[in-house]
């Protein structure tokens, strides 16, 4: 049975719902995990694409603004040889590459937004993923070695982790505390 067909199904997901409503949890927690992993490698592979093109793009507006500049210079040697059609020449092909980057930069915010949305996405769903193999582990169900697309800091830590996220857990306990002592 398949229990997610997109991936802001696992993110709006009410996994006690889906536990309760299932014949045998244990397998179906198991299950959930595998779809989970499987739908987090997709929105990792998704961020990585998109992070791609929004690299490309500005790398590409990059390049158009370094045309900018050789066509003004042209514009400019003409200009001062007394060639005045071929200065305005370079500058209506300067317009172009402007017009050109002005288009290119709409995309490039786009893919901005759509990289921070998807990225976004994948937070969700490891948010998701360590509730469920939390869930998973509450109900002493085996752990699987199908684990490995599980974020590093989202594992339960079998050490002490010093990662920026558990500090960041640890400075906001202490303040919690000092909150609740003062």
């Amino acid at each position: 049975m398949s229990y997610f067909s997109r991936l802001t199904d696992i993110v709006t997901c009410n996994l006690s719902h889906l536990l309760a409503e299932a014949a045998d949890p244990a397998a179906a927690i198991v299950e959930i995990i595998k779809e989970m992993e499987e739908g987090l490698t997709g929105a990792q592979r998704s961020v990585r694409t998109a992070r791609a093109s929004e690299e490309s793009l500005r790398q590409e507006i990059d390049a158009h603004r370094v045309q900018v500049e050789m066509w003004t210079a042209k514009a400019r040697e003409h200009l001062q040889s007394g060639a005045e059609a071929d200065a305005r020449q370079s500058l209506l092909r300067k317009r172009e590459v402007e017009d050109l980057i002005a288009g290119l930069a709409q995309q490039h915010e786009a893919a901005i937004k759509y990289s921070e949305h998807l990225a976004t996405m994948q937070r969700a769903l490891e948010a998701r993923l360590a509730d469920a193999l939390r869930r998973r582990d509450e109900m002493g169900v085996d752990r699987s070695d199908s684990e490995t697309n599980v974020p590093r800091y989202l594992r339960v830590p079998t050490a002490p982790d010093v990662s920026d996220l558990h500090r960041e857990i640890d400075d906001e306990l202490e303040v919690l505390r000092k909150q609740i002592s003062g």
